[in-house]
């Protein structure tokens, strides 16, 4: 099965995880939102189908190319 990884696009915090493993999203669904420079940047998801895994955890910092979820399509 074809899985995309979405990777934190900017270094931040995280101030909240919208899913779990095991979810079903759709394209554009909100995965987690990011504080970066005192702005909240929600990171959507690029395709749709089942998150397999969810690598942040709210409150953590987190870094560019950082692994935020798994979704298998």
């Amino acid at each position: 099965m074809p899985q995309e990884k979405v990777e934190v696009p900017i270094s931040g915090k995280i101030i909240s995880v919208d899913c779990k493993a095991g979810d079903t999203v759709k394209e554009g669904d909100i995965l987690c939102v990011i504080e970066s420079m005192k702005m909240e940047n929600p990171i959507m998801a690029p395709v749709g189908g089942t998150i397999k895994e969810v690598g942040v955890v709210a409150g953590k910092n987190v870094n560019d190319g950082d692994l935020i979820a798994i979704i298998v399509y």
